[in-house]
């Protein structure tokens, strides 16, 4: 398996970075992984790294390519969620750990990805995002009944308000998990959280994945810096990893 990949993470206009993010890869299989500590829950920053340690931990314990790339990833989630959980048991429920998350499995010529919450998966392909998550948010709600657009929606008073997470209850969170999407030599997969893709456009996230442009280190860095500056002097925790599939 020929992959490229890199990883940022940029503490923003905030005190402290709540959010973690890892990519593992071996010989058949790679992982994306980015965990987004709520900052408005106690510990924001100790659920980003259970979740993420969890996840990681399963998926070097398995044997890749992983056999059965769904159930891993909805088993890995169910896991994660669980002991993020058990860190807040002694607190009142509003105060507990929470975070959201992205993860997103390459093997054998193809992509699986799941998310919780507002942290997001992209599919740049050519230049153009092919297609990306669509967030467990009340603001996306909005945006697939046609009550705002994709523009309105950046503006949108309740765009911060996600409507499950890792942590907090202990009924497993509402999840999406893809079927295979099937994957092109050149073809960039972006998992980030909502720090690195709030104010940008879908052209400005399809910029990692530019034709002829090879460098996805500095593309993922000025990426990050774009959003940093957008966002301005309110920017987020501003994490993502970021992965070209070269081909078996």
């Amino acid at each position: 398996m020929q992959v490229e990949y890199a990883k940022v993470s940029a503490l923003g206009d905030r005190q402290d970075n709540q959010d973690r993010a890892a990519v593992v890869v071996s010989e058949d299989a790679a992982l994306l992984l980015v965990f987004d500590g709520m900052g408005g829950h106690s510990d924001g920053a100790m659920a980003a790294e259970t979740g993420l340690k969890v996840v990681q931990d399963m998926f070097m314990s398995e044997a890749q390519p992983i056999f059965d790339p769904q159930g891993f990833l909805y088993m890995a989630l169910s896991r994660a969620h669980d002991e993020v959980v058990s860190l807040g048991t002694d607190l009142d429920v509003d105060f507990r750990p929470r975070a959201t998350c992205a993860i997103c499995l390459v093997q054998e010529g193809g992509a699986f990805w799941a998310h919780i919450g507002d942290s997001r998966i992209y599919l740049v392909r050519d230049g153009h995002v092919r297609m990306r998550s669509r967030d467990h948010s009340h603001v996306e709600v909005l945006i697939q009944e046609g009550a705002i657009s994709e523009e309105e929606a950046q503006d949108h008073p309740m765009r911060n308000f996600v409507e499950c997470c890792i942590g907090g209850d202990a009924p497993v969170p509402d999840m999406s998990i893809t079927n295979r999407k099937a994957l092109e030599p050149g073809d960039v997969l972006l998992a980030c959280s909502d720090g690195l893709w709030s104010g940008l456009s879908d052209d400005d996230m399809a910029a990692i994945g530019k034709p002829g442009d090879d460098n996805l280190v500095e593309n993922l860095k000025s990426l990050s810096m774009k959003a940093l500056n957008v966002n301005s002097p309110y920017s987020d925790n501003t994490t993502g990893t970021a992965l070209r599939w070269l081909g078996d």
